[in-house]
Formats: C-alpha cells, structure tokens, sequence
C-alpha cells in the first residue's frame, strides 16, 4: 500500500488551494477598498479641523462629497467581501460536483460596479475642481 494519492484527489486538492487562494486575493481587494474608504471619508473631515486649529475664527464648511464617497467604498468593500465568499462557496460545491466553471455574470457586476463608482469620482472631481 503506497502513501501517493490519487491524480483526482490531488487535483482536487490542487482546485481547493487555488479557490482558496482565489478568495483570500478577493478579500484582500475588499480590505484596500475599505480602507480607501476610509481614508476618503475623513479627509475632508481631518482638513476642517487642521482649518480650525489654524484659524480658530474662520467657518467651516461642509465635508462636501468625500464623506458620501468614502462611505460608498467602504459599503462596496463590504458587499465585494459577501460577494467573495458566495463565489468560495460555489465554486467548492462546483468542484465537489466536478463541473468548475467560469462565473463571467459576477466578474462584470464587479467590474461594472467598480466603473461606476469611477466615473462618479471623475464627474465629482471635474466639478469641483478649481481652476487657477
């Protein structure tokens, strides 16, 4: 009796470790979107504050759209980790079965999700840019 495994039960294996890997690369990009979010949010909060540590006198003014879109990336964040351990989930029962397959519909709902959320950013900065 040898200790080698079968070539299917090491392909398996080799399926498992590379969804699972798959899904840590997933939650990764999660966490920077999150985290950029973040960052975001509180920018222009941070600015009014060093505004009214440097002129105690002068009136703040609204965080404008850096807290809406930093709160939207953060959200984001969160659905593409729920929508990362749907896909580790199905993909494990597709292995299970032996039919793993593409999910092409979520790579363009995140990819249009994404698109979306940059053009929002484009529109936002063109508008409230200063010219000099």
């Amino acid at each position: 009796m040898t200790d080698t495994a079968t070539p299917l039960v090491e392909r398996r294996a080799t399926e498992y470790l590379a969804n699972e890997r798959t899904f840590l690369a997933w939650i990764r990009t999660s966490i920077a979107i999150i985290s950029l979010g973040f960052v975001v949010a509180k920018f222009s909060v941070w600015l009014n504050e060093l505004a009214a540590r440097l002129q105690p006198g002068l009136a703040l003014h609204h965080t404008g759209a850096s807290m809406p879109i930093g709160v939207s990336m953060m959200a984001f964040g969160g659905v593409l980790a729920v929508l990362a351990a749907w896909r580790y989930h199905m993909v494990n029962l597709s292995i299970e079965k032996g039919a793993v397959g593409p999910d092409r519909g979520l790579v363009i709902v995140v990819t249009a999700m994404v698109t979306v959320m940059c053009m929002a950013m484009i529109v936002y900065m063109l508008l409230t840019a200063r010219l000099a």
